[in-house]
This record gives C-alpha cells, structure tokens and sequence, in this order.
C-alpha cells in the first residue's frame, strides 16, 4: 500500500492516451534506448519522440528500429528509418543515439489497430524540418511558433 495523502486528481489533469491523428507534426527525438528484443536474440533501438508544437504540443510517441535482428529485411528497414532520421537532423555519421536528440524534425503519423483492434499510432516517415514550410507557406508561422517554445539548445539550426 502507498501513502497518497495530500494528492488531489480534481488539480491534475488526466493523461490522455488516445492515438494522435494521422498527419505531419514537429517533433525530436528526446530519449533513446538500446534494447533487447523479447526472444533476447537482437536488439531494437528505441526513441521516445515529443511533438514540439501545436494542438498535441508535449505528447509523446515511440519508435522501435530493430538494428540487431535475425531478419535482415527488419535490419534493412531498421537502418533506412535511422537514415531518415539522421538527414532530417543533419547528423549524418553519429557515434551515439544522444546525437540525434533535441533537434526538431517532421514525423509522419498514421493510426493503426494493434493485435486487439485498438488504434494507435505509427510513425510512418521523417523529414527535415523544414520540409513543410517550404511546400506550405502557412506552416513557416507555424514552426517558428515552435521554436519560441523549445529550449535554445533544440532550436539551434543544424
């Protein structure tokens, strides 16, 4: 048993763990992991990702990229998404996974069902961050408004 006293839910609010709509959205990378697959036969590395602007500012998502696997076409798929990820933050050669945290980049969402029908959400792509503003004029007011709010460190330019 925990002692709770003196927690009050009505001054918190509730976390809300409902899948994001699909879409683009500005995002880092602000932690990232080596793990152990469940058979304990490769590794994945995982990102914890935050959107840094918006409607869904602070929300979190996690991608698994599974660089250490018996499946080669995994491996494949695994190493191309960390490329992605790395020339959207123009870090091109890392020697560790921090290298690629705090720098924003854009993300493409998609909503899935899970193995029991329930949606959540996959990150189907990445691009730089810049990206977006170049195709839609409305979006550069958008991301500046972004970069107001992230730390200094993260909204350096590459």
């Amino acid at each position: 048993m925990a002692d709770l006293t003196g927690f009050d839910a009505t001054k918190v609010e509730p976390n809300n763990f409902s899948p994001l709509p699909a879409g683009d959205y500005q995002m880092m990378v602000i932690a990232s992991d080596m793990k152990a697959t469940k058979d304990g036969k490769g590794k994945y590395l995982e990102l914890k990702l935050q959107v840094v602007s918006g409607q869904f500012q602070n929300r979190t998502l996690f991608d698994r990229l599974n660089l250490v696997n018996a499946n080669e076409q995994a491996v494949q798929i695994a190493k191309g998404t960390l490329s992605s990820i790395c020339r959207a933050v123009n870090v091109l050669q890392p020697k560790d996974s921090s290298e690629l945290h705090n720098k924003v980049l854009t993300a493409t969402v998609k909503v899935k069902a899970d193995s029991d029908g329930n949606p959540r959400n996959e990150i189907s792509g990445y691009k730089p961050r810049h990206t977006q503003a170049a195709q839609h004029p409305a979006a550069k007011n958008m991301i500046e408004e972004a970069f107001e709010t992230v730390p200094a460190k993260a909204a350096s330019p590459f």
